[in-house]
C-alpha cells in the first residue's frame, strides 16, 4: 500500500511538472515553451470609446535576449483583447478626477515631488511639486493637454478605479506595443526614432545628464499625441512619460515558473515606455521591451500613466 502512494505521488508530480502554461491573470496565460497553435480569434466590438484603441488578442513573446538582464528570459504569453487608451491620462483629465473627487495626491500629502534639477544634474525632492506644478512652483503651471506627472502608482490606481478603467499589466503593454502582433520592431512604430528628418518621440537628444540638443522638439515632456502614432493607432508608447502598470517588480525567470512572489519582495511596481530623460548611453527604457521599477509612494517628473479597459 505504502509502495501505490509513493508511485501514486511521484505520478502526480509528473503531471505537474508537464503543464506548460499557467493562468497570469484573468486575461493572460503564461508559456513554459512556445507554443505550437497561435491562433487566435477576435471580434472587435461594434462600438468603444474614440479616445480608446482595440488592442486584438494573441500571442506575444516578452522580453529581449539582447536586452537588459531584467528583460531576460524571454517567454511566450497568450493575451485576451482589450481596450487601451489612445494617449497618456492628462492633466486635465485627471483635473477632472480631483475636481469630482476632491481627491489629494500623494506628493501633495508629502509636500514635494521628484524632478531632476538640471544645475547639480542631481534627483532632487522639490518643495510644492505635485501634477500641476511638475517641475515644482518656481517653474509655469502645466497646460491641460500634457501628460499628468507627479502621481504616484496608488494615484494612478484611484484614478483608474473612478474612471471605470484599470491599469495594464506589463505583459499587456508591451503587447499593445507590438501592436498586436508579436512585431519584432525595436519601437512600435519601427527600427529608428527618425523618419525622413522627423522625430517619432520625445526622448533626450545628447548626453544625459550633460546636455539635450532638443532636436525632438521638447525638452521636457510633449503635449500628448504629439508624434505619429503607432500602426494599432496609438500615441507616445516610445518616450515621453514613463507609464506606470499594474505589476509588482517580478524577475522573468521567477514569472515564467509562476513563483509567487513574498509581500515583503513587493516593494517596486513596474513602468514602461521610457521617457524624456532616456538616452541609450544610461537608459534606453523606451524600446518596447524596456522596463523600469519605483515604489508605490513615489511620484517624478517623467512618470505618468494611461488606462485600460476589459472587454465583455
Amino acid at each position: 500500500m505504502k509502495y501505490l502512494i509513493v508511485l501514486f505521488s511521484l505520478l502526480l508530480f509528473s503531471c505537474n511538472k508537464s503543464v506548460d502554461s499557467y493562468q497570469f491573470s484573468e486575461n493572460i496565460t503564461i508559456y513554459q515553451s512556445e507554443p505550437e497553435d497561435k491562433s487566435a480569434v477576435n471580434n472587435p466590438p461594434k462600438a468603444f470609446p474614440v479616445d480608446m484603441v482595440y488592442v486584438p488578442g494573441g500571442f506575444t513573446q516578452i522580453g529581449a535576449e539582447g536586452g537588459v538582464d531584467w528583460e531576460k528570459p524571454t517567454f511566450w504569453a497568450q493575451v485576451k483583447p482589450f481596450l487601451i487608451d489612445a494617449h497618456e491620462v492628462t492633466i486635465g483629465d485627471f483635473r477632472k478626477f480631483v475636481l469630482a473627487t476632491n481627491y489629494q495626491t500623494e506628493a501633495e500629502k508629502f509636500g514635494d515631488g521628484g524632478i531632476l534639477n538640471e544645475a547639480t544634474k542631481q534627483w532632487v525632492l522639490e518643495k510644492g511639486a505635485n501634477w500641476e506644478y511638475p517641475y515644482g512652483k518656481k517653474a509655469n503651471k502645466a497646460p491641460d493637454n500634457f501628460p499628468v506627472t507627479q502621481v504616484s502608482w496608488n494615484d494612478a490606481k484611484a484614478y483608474a478605479k473612478w474612471a471605470g478603467k484599470r491599469l495594464p499589466y506589463e505583459i499587456e503593454w508591451e503587447h499593445a506595443a507590438k501592436n498586436g502582433i508579436n512585431s519584432k520592431l525595436i519601437y512600435p512604430f519601427g527600427n529608428e526614432l527618425v523618419a525622413n528628418g522627423k522625430y517619432l518621440a520625445n526622448t533626450w537628444n545628447g548626453t544625459f545628464p550633460n546636455f539635450d540638443k532638443t532636436l525632438d522638439g521638447f525638452h521636457f515632456a510633449a503635449p500628448v499625441s504629439s508624434y505619429n502614432k503607432s500602426p494599432l493607432g496609438i500615441y507616445d508608447m516610445c518616450g515621453n512619460v514613463w507609464e506606470w502598470c499594474e505589476d509588482w517588480k517580478t524577475n522573468y525567470a521567477d514569472l515564467l515558473t509562476g513563483i509567487e512572489r513574498k509581500s515583503g519582495e513587493k516593494k517596486e511596481k513596474v513602468q514602461r515606455g521610457g521617457s524624456f530623460l532616456c538616452e541609450p548611453s544610461w537608459c534606453h527604457g523606451y524600446r518596447v521591451s524596456g522596463r523600469s521599477f519605483t515604489t508605490p509612494e513615489t511620484s517624478l517628473m517623467h512618470v505618468g500613466f494611461r488606462c485600460v479597459t476589459d472587454i465583455q
